[in-house]
């Protein structure tokens, strides 16, 4: 399948392209847009993470809350990485402690002036790695 979305990726659009391909999509295909891009016209692809969009923001909801929602994701591991990814990209009102720190993670990615489908492979391995930590601390809250 063809994913799309806004250029320049940061949290929710590196984290969104990572959940995508390990846990719904094994061969997906991503393009990254400008931000003036008429989406509603987009009809080869699912739009993702942008204004107005189902698989975007909705209230405290980031993308990737809406991913999980959308494909029946239920894993505690990454209902936990999901706080994570909405405290790094977005202002809950109970931000996960963790979300700065991948906050300047993502926006430090970001500033090394690499393509967007760069940042994707660069920071797929930082998201396996949090996301094992995230099981990790599943299982011993048990």
């Amino acid at each position: 399948m063809k994913w799309v979305t806004r250029e320049k990726a940061k949290v929710d659009r590196v984290a969104c392209p990572w959940l995508i391909r390990r846990f719904i999509d094994s061969d997906p295909a991503f393009v990254f847009l400008p931000k003036d891009t008429d989406w509603s016209a987009i009809t080869d692809g699912t739009v993702f993470d942008v204004s107005g969009c189902d698989l975007g923001h909705h209230g405290e909801s980031v993308s990737f809350d809406a991913f999980l929602d959308r494909f029946g994701l239920h894993d505690p591991a990454l209902r936990l990485l999901a706080e994570i990814v909405r405290a790094a990209d977005s202002s809950p009102g109970q931000p996960h402690a963790a979300g700065e720190g991948l906050r300047w993670i993502a926006h430090g990615f970001s500033t090394l002036g690499f393509t967007d489908q760069e940042l994707l492979k660069r920071e797929f391995p930082m998201y396996d790695a949090l996301y094992a930590e995230c099981q990790r601390r599943v299982r011993a809250a048990k």
